[in-house]
């Protein structure tokens, strides 16, 4: 393995296929869409060059700032429920379920390989209020309470969202994080209980440290993620109420496809980019600084 690995020439045959799709399906299309983002135009008018009037054009708009808001706030709720809720879940996997986690490990995963569409349908009926009450306002009614139109306004829909994306996902990142805790040695949580250690001061003094690796890895992988969140969006609320739950992918979608202006939505593209970049260098600047510290 060490020859083939030091022979430049098999180094180029085994990883060529893979770079050479990589850069057609990836980098090609960002690149493209750059030179797209000094353009305006569309494929029916023809494009033409405006220098960066698009880029200028980005920082003065205000629904670019309230999607970027969007983006962030729901990113950053999202992450941290996905990955706590993942780990509170694999921790009783690990610990209090133990052999017998098998079937609870697979219903809740099971909510991972539903189509977005049916899941978004499933919340909208869920917490409807018309022409039909969901179960969420029939138990509102059967403790005294009025409906709540969850849907008429941004706030109560950008709630039901996260929790529904939360709830979809968790799942997934419940078996990831148990993947690491049974990698913990058996030794190490046997010479702690003797010592003295047991239930949450394992957890936070033997167990927490020890799974940190994968817990930063999942946090990275979960906010590049909900960074680009786009379907559960289109499926639960289409953005609205208004543009109270639109991300930057809708309106870069809605300002690209619908409106035709590609130049700017190139733009917008590349503002989501850079965000990505920058938030998984921050991530993963704090989880090295950790992981050498512990």
């Amino acid at each position: 393995m060490h020859r083939v690995l030091g022979d430049r020439r098999a180094i180029a045959i085994l990883l060529g296929p893979a770079l050479l799709v990589y850069s057609l399906i990836m980098l090609v299309p960002i690149v493209w869409s750059l030179g797209y983002s000094f353009t305006k135009g569309n494929t029916i008018d023809g494009f033409s060059g405006n220098g960066a009037a698009n880029f200028s054009r980005l920082f003065d708009d205000p629904a670019v700032r309230d999607a970027l808001w969007f983006t962030l706030k729901y990113a950053a709720i999202v992450t941290v429920g996905q990955v706590v809720a993942g780990y509170l879940l694999a921790l009783l996997y690990v610990f209090f379920l133990k052999k017998s986690s098998a079937l609870i490990r697979t219903l809740a995963f099971f909510p991972v390989v539903l189509p977005t569409v049916a899941v978004g349908l499933l919340f909208q009926k869920f917490f409807q209020v018309a022409p039909q009450t969901g179960p969420v306002n029939s138990l509102l009614n059967a403790v005294g309470l009025d409906s709540i139109d969850f849907f008429g306004s941004a706030g109560s829909a950008f709630w039901v969202l996260i929790v529904m994306d939360i709830w979809r996902s968790m799942g997934f990142y419940a078996v990831l994080l148990f993947a690491g805790l049974v990698d913990i040695p058996d030794e190490v949580l046997e010479s702690a209980r003797l010592d003295g250690a047991s239930g949450l001061r394992l957890i936070r003094h033997i167990v927490l440290p020890l799974s940190l690796p994968v817990l930063m890895s999942s946090l990275i992988f979960s906010i590049n993620g909900t960074l680009k969140v786009f379907d559960s969006v289109v499926a639960l609320t289409n953005g609205g109420p208004g543009n109270g739950t639109t991300p930057l992918t809708l309106y870069m979608f809605q300002t690209s496809f619908t409106y035709s202006d590609y130049g700017y939505g190139s733009a917008i593209a590349l503002l989501l980019t850079v965000v990505c970049l920058l938030v998984s260098l921050v991530v993963y600047r704090v989880s090295q600084r950790d992981i050498t510290e512990g």
